[in-house]
């Protein structure tokens, strides 16, 4: 895993590229501790960097950028090819000979020898690389089909800069971009900034699947090369134990590829379903017992760490586990804005920090079980929501919305005082009976969806954007003839998967110079689960069914029947208790005025409702918390 940032500056003034693709690098250092290789065409007023974390082939045949042997191709490459051995075998047959054995190399070879449209077409994995095609003096970019590994990109007055992380790109002297407003309220809606825009003007993220050809007359239009709509979706034949059978037989496959690398491996475990079958699996193709790091804590409704521990004791995995304190948990807040160099606000980035932390003492590649939830059904919303839209569509909107502001009537905590009276034993049910509120008035599919998804309802208080705009990007996901489940499915992982997730994962792990890989990605499971039936994922009002049944192979049915509390901290507790001096600093009604970017009356009772305890505010607050810790980064130079 690495981390790449390159220049080209066509027809530009004799800028010097060295010293700023070195800036460049130091602020990668981070994802690539191991090397840093910079290459510069002059004549073409062109250069990358390469910041390497040495995983495959550690000796300096694996140094970047690197050259094809016609000396055609340079390329800087962040990711693993998992199918580079068998790659590598056809290419020696086809007369090509390699220096050293790193996958980069074959990548370079297969393009030479494929070309690189085929090339796209045969590899497995993850990636995001500048080719450099010196025949005919044209760059391109190109991102992973799911969007495992990132690349933000854009035009600085006639230069061309990309990179892995966006701070990386303020190291070029024309670097003006301004903060896109329209990203601030996308950002409180979803607690992060869907790709291809990024928080700034004219700075944007490649979207998964697609590359785009950089031209010096400035234009640069992505394109697909793969897409998840178009991967086959005709239902397999056979009955579940056949789905099982086939996905059993392909992660160990598809997992196997992944344990190949030149330096100590682990996977994180959480005692969820995903991260368990990633394990037992993991473990069953292993020659030795397997690496796995585990978070827990001592509050109770957080903590699944004595699951993972019974799971890894019956795998007989060596198992590293932290139980950490508060005061552990919040010594990662502060530098959240630089680990993710742009706004982002899921809370549960910091566990995957501090995971991500423990692992790096001991490995530097960890597997994640993320992504099964998207491909498997796995959300609460995708079993409930199509039964509530099927129930709600027969009751007057009107009524709906009546009933919406009958619910709304009392704050979340006195709803909560009546459910105990009642002795009902609900979690957090007012809440709840909000949340239910909110969707009552959706007056269709699409915007039932919106509304399960965001943090925020509009009017969000960004001061000077249009409210929310749907780009139509997705929009052809809801003209397909599928069921409302599948077609939320098919969203999240459009969307909410390289977005949140990936973005989560990919920062918090490299921060520590650890590299994740992520089995259910695989564009092969992900084709596969595609074709396996909607009523093999979701059977008997559970989500997730055919995978769970892979578990079972595995883990005895004890092991397989614990609920999962979900990878989250006590964040809203946090903010009335050990955080809420530093919240209150960043969400000062002064500062909020004087920066402008918010309604600073909305934010300040939104506050004081949050530390009253009436509602549980902690969604709305973190993202702007998140954002006004990313802008005091910004203001300070860091």
């Amino acid at each position: 895993m690495c981390g790449i940032s390159g220049v080209y500056q066509p027809g530009q003034q004799q800028l010097a590229l060295k010293p700023i693709l070195t800036e460049m690098g130091s602020r990668l250092s981070h994802r690539g501790p191991d090397d840093q290789g910079i290459w510069v065409d002059s004549r073409n007023q062109i250069g990358f960097c390469h910041r390497r974390l040495s995983i495959v082939d550690l000796s300096s045949h694996g140094h970047q950028p690197m050259h094809s042997a016609s000396q055609r191709y340079c390329i800087a490459y962040n990711g693993e090819i998992y199918n580079h051995v068998s790659l590598r075998v056809q290419l020696d047959k086809a007369g090509y000979s390699f220096k050293g054995h790193s996958d980069t190399e074959v990548l370079l070879a297969a393009i030479e020898c494929w070309g690189l449209k085929n090339t796209l077409q045969k590899i497995s994995g993850m990636f995001a690389f500048a080719l450099w095609d010196k025949q005919e003096e044209k760059l391109c970019l190109v991102r992973d089909r799911m969007g495992e590994k990132p690349l933000y990109y854009g035009w600085l007055k006639g230069a061309f800069v990309f990179a892995s992380e966006l701070s990386a790109l303020k190291s070029h002297p024309n670097w003006n971009a301004q903060i896109r407003r329209q990203s601030i309220s996308d950002l409180l809606r979803y607690n992060y900034i869907p790709a291809p825009q990024s928080i700034y003007d004219g700075i944007y993220k490649l979207l998964p699947g697609h590359s785009v050809d950089i031209h010096p007359d400035q234009r640069c239009e992505p394109k697909p090369w793969w897409s998840l709509l178009e991967c086959d979706s005709s239902p397999l034949k056979g009955d579940v134990s056949d789905s099982v059978e086939l996905l059993d037989q392909t992660m160990q496959q598809v997992i196997s590829e992944m344990q190949v690398a030149d330096v100590p491996l682990g996977a994180f475990l959480s005692g969820g379903v995903d991260s368990s079958t990633v394990v037992s699996v993991m473990q069953a193709v292993s020659g030795s017992p397997v690496k796995t790091f585990t978070i827990g804590y001592d509050n109770a409704d957080y903590d699944e760490s004595a699951q993972a521990r019974a799971i890894a004791k019956h795998l007989g995995t060596e198992h590293h586990e932290w139980i950490v304190t508060a005061k552990d948990a919040l010594a990662v807040i502060p530098n959240l804005p630089n680990i993710y160099s742009e706004p982002f606000a899921d809370a549960s980035q910091v566990p995957t920090c501090l995971v991500s932390q423990l692992a790096k003492q001991h490995v530097t590649v960890a597997l994640s079980g993320d992504g099964g939830d998207e491909l498997f059904g796995g959300y609460n919303r995708h079993l409930w929501a199509p039964k509530f839209d099927h129930k709600m569509q027969l009751i007057p909107l009107l009524l709906r919305r009546l009933a919406a502001s009958s619910l709304q009537l009392f704050s979340p905590r006195q709803w909560d005082s009546a459910f105990a009276i009642l002795r009902q034993k609900t979690r957090q049910p007012g809440e709840k009976l909000h949340k239910i509120a909110r969707i009552l008035t959706a007056g269709n599919q699409q915007q039932l969806y919106e509304l399960l998804v965001s943090a925020w309802q509009a009017p969000v208080p960004v001061i000077g954007q249009a409210q929310w705009q749907d780009d139509g990007l997705y929009q052809p996901v809801w003209g397909q003839d599928l069921s409302y489940a599948e077609k939320m499915m098919l969203l999240d992982s459009l969307t909410y998967l390289p977005d949140d997730i990936l973005v989560k994962v990919d920062r918090a792990a490299m921060s520590y110079g650890l590299e994740t890989r992520v089995p259910m990605l695989d564009h092969r499971l992900v084709a596969l689960s595609r074709q396996i039936p909607m009523s093999h994922k979701v059977c008997k009002g559970q989500g997730k069914w055919v995978l769970k049944q892979v578990m079972q192979r595995y883990l005895p049915s004890s092991l397989c029947q614990q609920p999962k509390s979900g990878f989250g901290i006590p964040i809203h507790e946090w903010l009335r208790g050990e955080l809420r001096e530093w919240a209150e600093s960043l969400l000062s009604t002064s500062r909020l005025s004087e920066q402008g970017y918010f309604d600073a009356d909305v934010i300040t009772k939104l506050w004081k409702v949050h530390l009253s305890g009436q509602a549980n505010k902690q969604y709305q607050l973190w993202s702007v918390l998140m954002f006004q810790a990313w802008l005091e980064s910004e203001e300070g130079g860091t």
